[in-house]
């Protein structure tokens, strides 16, 4: 994928904006709806489609009230996004519509998230959000509108694949590669979605950006899960699900010695090392087990996290299932690991993946997303682990 060049006058080629969006038609009748999020990536890719001589639409959904997450008064972020999204759009000259999704986003998200921490494990709400509220209602919306495809900020591609279908492929910069939060996209979604910066650099982004005009061209990124705009994850659980806070019992997982006490296992999740305070141990100890109906909070050292598989519910599959080598993430950031499968993954089957080395901090109701070298092939929820017998 190339980059868009830049015009003498700063603006971008249209040619070269059009083919980022792979339309079925002459740009010029065609219809584009962009998701803006209030943010850079977003914004880009509405520039870019205005640029491309398409009618461009942009659509804001309105999930959370920051405000509210924090308990501070005028900390409404998401009020701060919704005024950036509506000035670009100005600034492009194309229609912008917000549309408030807060309820079912807390029934969806929100709440699930604080269920899930509830019960010992540990969630990922943006990939929840994707399968959800953002992608089933904004294709709605989208279709209702006539548009052509939609388009999102994300980094990641979309690729022609050989059986005449599309696939969903890493992006080009590692360091942005958002794929394993679109692992349960359908091949039906994908056909009709756009990641127009997918091939592009964040540098890249902000130039063009700049050289729109936009004003949050410099803006940061989000760092944190979007309702929790602080980091504090287990705040926002005791507020959805007060009984998250009820205190329960540290215990060595090999000895099942009491070791100490904590305010509650929303505080915790496999593989955790810091915030323990169970002093004086001769090795270090990490969190191996989380017991939610004795509120125990399991900990050992380091290979005592040590598992063989994964038993992944809820499985979806992009395309053919390839005979390659497959790779498996089993957190956002962490490096893709040889496995091989049992069972085909897709339409919510389960699957059990089995990893070539001893793979550690494996947490369930984390993601498991399956990789055919750059391809994204699917994935699912981790239900379970297998774990090594250790001493």
């Amino acid at each position: 994928m190339t980059t868009p060049a830049l015009s003498d006058t700063g603006l971008i080629a249209p040619a070269d904006a059009a083919a980022l969006f792979d339309l079925p038609r002459p740009a010029a009748t065609c219809r584009i709806v962009v998701a803006m999020s209030g943010g850079v990536d977003s914004s880009v890719v509405a520039a870019l489609a205005h640029a491309s001589g398409a009618e461009v639409i942009g659509i804001t959904l309105q999930l959370y009230d920051y405000g509210a997450a924090t308990g501070r008064k005028g900390a409404c972020c998401a009020g701060d996004d919704i005024r950036d999204a509506r000035a670009v759009a100005d600034r492009l000259g194309i229609a912008h519509y917000v549309f408030d999704h807060e309820s079912a986003f807390r029934e969806d998200v929100v709440e699930q998230f604080a269920d899930e921490y509830l019960a010992g494990r540990t969630p990922v709400p943006c990939i929840r959000c994707n399968m959800g509220p953002k992608f089933t209602d904004l294709f709605r919306m989208a279709r209702e509108l006539g548009a052509d495809c939609l388009a999102t900020g994300h980094y990641v591609r979309r690729v022609a694949g050989a059986d005449g279908g599309v696939e969903l492929h890493r992006a080009f910069d590692p360091a942005r590669d958002q794929s394993y939060f679109l692992y349960g996209t359908t091949e039906a979604q994908l056909a009709y979605l756009r990641f127009p910066l997918g091939g592009m650099p964040k540098p890249q982004v902000r130039a063009l950006a700049e050289a729109a005009g936009l004003r949050n061209a410099a803006k940061p990124d989000s760092q944190d899960i979007c309702f929790v705009p602080d980091g504090n994850y287990a705040k926002i659980v005791t507020k959805v699900r007060p009984e998250g806070a009820a205190p329960g019992a540290i215990v060595h997982a090999a000895t099942g010695e009491k070791l100490g006490t904590h305010k509650g296992i929303v505080h915790f999740t496999v593989g955790q090392r810091k915030g323990l305070e169970i002093g004086g141990q001769p090795e270090p100890l990490y969190v191996v087990g989380l017991d939610a109906p004795s509120r125990e909070v399991r900990v050992g050292p380091k290979r005592m996290l040590a598992v063989s598989a994964a038993h992944l519910t809820e499985t979806n599959r992009i395309g053919p299932l390839p005979d390659a080598p497959l790779t498996a993430k089993v957190r956002s950031l962490a490096r893709p690991v040889p496995v091989t499968l049992e069972g085909p993954p897709g339409d919510g089957a389960p699957v059990t993946i089995r990893f070539a080395e001893p793979e550690f901090g494996v947490a369930p109701g984390q993601a498991a997303v399956l990789y055919a070298g750059d391809r994204v092939v699917g994935g699912g929820w981790i239900g379970s682990t297998e774990k090594l017998s250790v001493r």
